[in-house]
Formats: structure tokens, C-alpha cells, sequence
């Protein structure tokens, strides 16, 4: 089992990971953050849009991810869907 430290560290490797892909640095809001117990969900914008606000810097296609507490296996979803629908279903086993 994971410690949320540890999940958070799992967490950043894996936005330092994309920021060469695409292009800037890439940050998660604490506030955005959805804990469970089984583990945490991290939506993840650009660095200058937490700063700025500014619409033109938000990012697109940046789907949100789980860090499994039991693994640290790293779930992407998709963007297409809420957020609420992508935990649904990997509650039900879909992603399992």
C-alpha cells in the first residue's frame, strides 16, 4: 500500500513524464483532488492557466488519472465523459 506521499509522488513523475509531449509544465490543484480508498484522482491543467486564468493557455485533451493506492498502476481516462461516470466505472471493474 501506498502512502498518499507516495501516490503524489507517482503522481508528479507522471505529469514530468508529459510535460516534454506537450510542451509546458503541467501542475494538479490540490483542490481538485478526489480521494478514495482505494486511491486518488488527479486532474492536471498548464502551469499558466492555474496562474493566469487565461482561457488560451487551458490545455486540451488533458484526461484525469488514478493512482491505485494497492499498485501505483496509473489509470488514464478519457475526456469525453464527467469525471463522476469515469469513477462509476472503475468502481463497477471497467478498468480493472
Amino acid at each position: 500500500m501506498l502512502s498518499e506521499n507516495e501516490i503524489m509522488e507517482v503522481a508528479n513523475n507522471f505529469l514530468k513524464d508529459l510535460e516534454p509531449k506537450i510542451g509546458e509544465p503541467l501542475i494538479f490543484p490540490k483542490e481538485l483532488m478526489i480521494k478514495k480508498p482505494y486511491g486518488i484522482y488527479f486532474i492536471y491543467h498548464s502551469k499558466k492557466y492555474l496562474e493566469t486564468k487565461d482561457w488560451e493557455e487551458k490545455l486540451l485533451g488533458n484526461a484525469p488519472f488514478l493512482v491505485e493506492k494497492s499498485t501505483g498502476k496509473i489509470i488514464e481516462f478519457g475526456t469525453s465523459r464527467s469525471m463522476d461516470e469515469y469513477i462509476k466505472e472503475y468502481e463497477a471493474g471497467k478498468y480493472s
